[in-house]
This record gives C-alpha cells, sequence and structure tokens, in this order.
C-alpha cells in the first residue's frame, strides 16, 4: 500500500495516543506500537527533545507520547537546579532564544568584575570575568550580582563569608578567592603579582583572584628559638672543634623582613656559622674553653652588625657545647686529671706541715709544764686500756699507777 506525503510527528502531552489519533495520522501502522515514544520527566527535570541532532523543544514535567516513524527523536533528561552546564544552554541561546529567555538566567561577565549568583537568597556561584555562564531559573530565585574587582580586590568580611561557600560549590567559570587567615602572634602579607599590597593583622581575609596571582605570607611575631648545629672549626693552635650555638630571633618590622630577605631564619642562621668560624677561629683551645661569655659577646655584635635594619633582631645567642675530637678529650682529661693530682697533693703537704707543727708547739708546752705532760701520758694510757681487754695492777710499796705509767712510757720494743 503507497503512503501518503510524510506529517510532522503529532506531539500530545500528558495523555496517551487513542484510537481516534491513529485514524486521524496518515502513515500509522496499525500492526505495532513501534512507532510510539512515551517520554515521562520528573519534577525537577526538563527534557531536551533532539530531532536529527537538532533541539528542537523543552519539555515540561509529565508524559510525553510521540509517532516517531524514522526515529528522529531522542530527549535529553537534564536537572533544572544551579548552572545548567551544557553545550546546549548556548545552542538554545542562539537558536531558541524564546526557549532560553524562558528557562535560563544568562550570567555573562566582562572584564575587571566577577558575577556572583545568588539561588534563592544565597551566593551559589561565581562566574569570572570574560565568562557566560546559563542558570535554570524555573525551580529557584535567582539573582546576580555584579562586583567590581579591579577597584576593589579585597573583600569585606560580610562578602567573604557570603561568597566563601560559593567557591567550593562553582562548578563553572569559578573566579577563586584567596583566603588569609593570620594568627593572634603574626603578621600578614600580601603581594599582588610578588608586589607587596597589604600588610594584616591577625584574623580573616580574603582577595579576588582574577587578573592577577595573589601570593600571602605570614610572619611570627614572637622570639623563636633557632639552633646552629655542630660545624667543624679549626682554633687558632690547629685544634679541631665542634660548636653548637642556641640563639633567639624576632620579627620587628614584617615588612622589611619579608623584602630584605625570602627566608629570614636561614639568613640568621648563616650569619651566626659565619661568627662562629671569626670568633673561634682566632682564639687558642684554652682561650674558647676558658672565655665562653667573651666569644658569645663576640658572635652576638658581629651577627647584630651584619644583620642591620631589616626587620629581624637576635635577642639572644650563645654556645651551647664545644666538642672535642676523641683523641683529644682523652688527652684533655689526662691533663684534668693531672692538675687535680698536683692540687691534691700540695693539699696533703700543706696539711701534714701544718700537724707537724701543732705538734711541735704541743711538744714545747709539756717541755714547760710537767701537769700537761702528765695529762698527755693519761690520755696515752687511756687510749691503750682500749685496745686490752684487761689490765691487773699490782701495787706494792713503792709500785702503783705512777710506776705502771713510768714502765709504759719508758717502754721501748726489742731489737
Amino acid at each position: 500500500m503507497k503512503q501518503g506525503p510524510f506529517r510532522p510527528p503529532l506531539r500530545r502531552r500528558n495523555r496517551p495516543v487513542d484510537a481516534h489519533m491513529r485514524d486521524l495520522q496518515p502513515g500509522f501502522n496499525r500492526g505495532g506500537e513501534a512507532m510510539l515514544k512515551t517520554f515521562v520527566i520528573a519534577e525537577n527535570q526538563r527534557g531536551l527533545l533532539i530531532k536529527d541532532g537538532r533541539l528542537i523543544d523543552v519539555l515540561e514535567p509529565g508524559r510525553h507520547v510521540y509517532i516517531d516513524m524514522l526515529g528522529q527523536l531522542r530527549l535529553e533528561c537534564v536537572y533544572a537546579q544551579g548552572v545548567f552546564a551544557s553545550p546546549w544552554a548556548e545552542i538554545m541561546e542562539k537558536r531558541h532564544p524564546g526557549l532560553a529567555k524562558l528557562y535560563l538566567e544568562t550570567v555573562r561577565v566582562g572584564e575587571g568584575e566577577v558575577a556572583i549568583v545568588m539561588i534563592d537568597g544565597r551566593a551559589t556561584y561565581i562566574v569570572r570575568p570574560g565568562a557566560t555562564a546559563y542558570v535554570w531559573k524555573v525551580l529557584q530565585d535567582v539573582n546576580v550580582v555584579r562586583v567590581n574587582v579591579e577597584d576593589n580586590p579585597r573583600l569585606t568580611k560580610a562578602e567573604l563569608v557570603a561568597y566563601e561557600k560559593a567557591v567550593a560549590t562553582s562548578e563553572r567559570s569559578v573566579a577563586p578567592i584567596a583566603i588569609v587567615t593570620v594568627g593572634e602572634t603574626e603578621t600578614g602579607l600580601v603581594f599582588f603579582d610578588r608586589e607587596l599590597v597589604d600588610v594584616l593583622k591577625p584574623g580573616r581575609y580574603g582577595y579576588w583572584q582574577v587578573g592577577r596571582t595573589v601570593t600571602t605570607k605570614t610572619l611570627d611575631m614572637r622570639p623563636l628559638p633557632l639552633e646552629v648545629t655542630a660545624q667543624e672549626i679549626l682554633t687558632k693552635d690547629r685544634v679541631s672543634l665542634r660548636v653548637t650555638l642556641t640563639s633567639f630571633v624576632e620579627v620587628t618590622n614584617a615588612e622589611k623582613a619579608a623584602l630584605a630577605t625570602p627566608d629570614y631564619k636561614n639568613h640568621v642562621y648563616r650569619l651566626v656559622q659565619f661568627a662562629v668560624r671569626e670568633a673561634v677561629g682566632g682564639r687558642t683551645l684554652d682561650e674558647v674553653l676558658n672565655d665562653r661569655e667573651t666569644v658569645d659577646a663576640q658572635i652576638v655584635n658581629h651577627v647584630r652588625r651584619e644583620l642591620g635594619d631589616i626587620g629581624v633582631a637576635v635577642t639572644e645567642l650563645g654556645v651551647k657545647d664545644v666538642i672535642l675530637p676523641g683523641d683529644m678529650r682523652e688527652l684533655i682529661n689526662r691533663v684534668v686529671e693531672a692538675e687535680k693530682t698536683a692540687q691534691a697533693n700540695l693539699i696533703r703537704r700543706r696539711e701534714e706541715t701544718a700537724a707537724t707543727r701543732s705538734l711541735l708547739n704541743t711538744a714545747r708546752l709539756m717541755e714547760d709544764n710537767p701537769t700537761l705532760l702528765r695529762l698527755k701520758e693519761l690520755e696515752a694510757l687511756e687510749r691503750v686500756t682500749d685496745r686490752i681487754g684487761r689490765i691487773d695492777v699490782h701495787a706494792g710499796s713503792g709500785e702503783g699507777l705512777n710506776v705502771l705509767v713510768d714502765r709504759l712510757v719508758s717502754l721501748k720494743p726489742r731489737d
């Protein structure tokens, strides 16, 4: 049977094709349902009806039935919320401006500004300069706020709170915000294209990164410890030492410190190393060990002089340890031991001399005083009796304690 002329498919929304429609449509195949296409669109979606690769309509939620004898139709369902990040958005704007105006909010941003997309009163997306974004407006209230970022690169606190979440949720054409957090004891520095533009007190700040590179740096203003590790140094008398130092460094002017050197701690570290070599290398080992305060003072003066006015001060600095090689340490220990032994011998001789002088004086006293001599004899007898368990004294005529003492005193060892 010969078919009639081609007619475009009849679109029927929200109700199925019935028998009456079958009779009215020419060329309808009563033998099958293959030519019918049914599309169901959810409430939060919209359907892009595409024929032969071209967008022809946007379908509302519901059930849609089409007669497609040649298989030319297809449907793409998209969520009608947030940004419409699809190539069909631009095509809709150019080919079907009426549909684009009905369903989409076109956000086109010029140079030197950004656009904040407010959805239901909340900042949700940020569009960078020179970009275009398409936002669904059928299920949500959409407003656009434009900000001149060339004249106002720094965000207020209210803007930072409002737009910070938008940075994380932006899916298209994001204009980042550089967020800087400065601690209670810190000072913050902000650079645009490596040029210092702002010095920050403790707090939280945000800057638009549009058409520029934003870098930040924070410096701790408290005195910070700086350990200078052991390094080999040769003294004036050719003794190899390893010296470690401890210092405290404080930033007095953050702007000067940041501009003078990229790393002020490393700068101070190098200066301390040079100062130690100069102070220790010009002294002998004995001078280094015996005059630590002078060595510390020379190092501090050298470092402060070389630092100059760069916004950094060395508040304290001193030698922590002086480490000798193993053989030199053993030799020093022997020298110290010999010195201490000589001192001990000298003290012992002094004590012996004093004891001898005391004995001489006692002997002279006893020579002139018989009673004192008798007391010393009795003391000697007492010491003897302490070592003997028992003493029997037989007193006869002309004998007694006096005779016993005389015999003990006159007792001499046999040859």
